[in-house]
């Protein structure tokens, strides 16, 4: 007697299965938030203003306006609990380009763009960014060291290395979905080798039936003579 399972245990196994894989990812799911610890800006790029409007944005995203600097070569600290933080979010281990910028009335001038990465972060959760003659500013990001911190940028540079090699779920995945394929071709390949061969079989047997009617005919056509 065969025992039927119900299909909401079946649902709940698939979604188990679904959440354990995606979870074997790190940050997949993790959402890390940025905020900004201090900043030194050295000068400003509007001639006509003595207090500059200071901003931080990533592509897409809205501008994030630091209020409080307004003066050059002045060291400002915030504790990330300001209306205006984070700055923004990483997931997982995708950068973001993003950029520390000055309002202007006719355009909008730049201090520093750059990627920001997971990876920047060392694993007390700092990361400190420094373009020359610009600014110094250092930036908070504490779930970011559970994706894997690594070495700061240097100041004004991309990064040089890409980070090699795949994750072994992924190699896993990849050697099931191999080992699937290859497992579904030698069993093709075996159903069409027995039906060739079954194919041989029936050709020698009707072969070896129109030789026994052959040698009849023979033996028949003697006997008449």
């Amino acid at each position: 007697m065969s025992i039927r399972i119900p299909s909401a245990s079946w649902d709940f196994r698939g979604f188990l299965l679904f959440f354990i894989f995606f979870s074997s990812f790190p940050g997949t799911i993790l959402t890390q938030e940025v905020t900004l610890d201090s900043i030194r800006i050295f000068t400003t790029h509007d001639w006509f203003s003595t207090k500059p409007t200071v901003y931080f944005q990533c592509k897409g995203e809205n501008k994030t306006v630091l209020p409080d600097v307004k003066r050059t070569n002045v060291s400002y600290s915030f504790n990330g609990e300001e209306s205006w933080q984070p700055l923004t979010e990483l997931k997982g281990t995708k950068c973001k380009r993003c950029g520390i910028y000055e309002d202007d009335p006719l355009k909008y001038d730049t201090f520093d763009e750059w990627e920001l990465c997971p990876s920047d972060f060392t694993p007390d959760g700092s990361y400190k960014r420094v373009k020359e003659k610009e600014f110094n500013a250092t930036f908070l990001c504490h779930g970011c060291s559970q994706v894997g911190a690594g070495s700061n940028k240097q100041s004004g540079t991309e990064k040089e290395e890409e980070k090699g090699g795949m994750h072994p779920a992924i190699v896993i995945l990849i050697v099931v979905l191999i080992l699937g394929v290859v497992a579904v071709g030698l069993l093709v390949g075996y159903k069409y080798w027995r039906k060739k061969k079954r194919q041989q079989e029936q050709a020698r047997f009707l072969k070896l039936f129109e030789d026994g009617d052959e040698i009849e005919d023979e033996l028949g056509l003697e006997n008449t003579i």
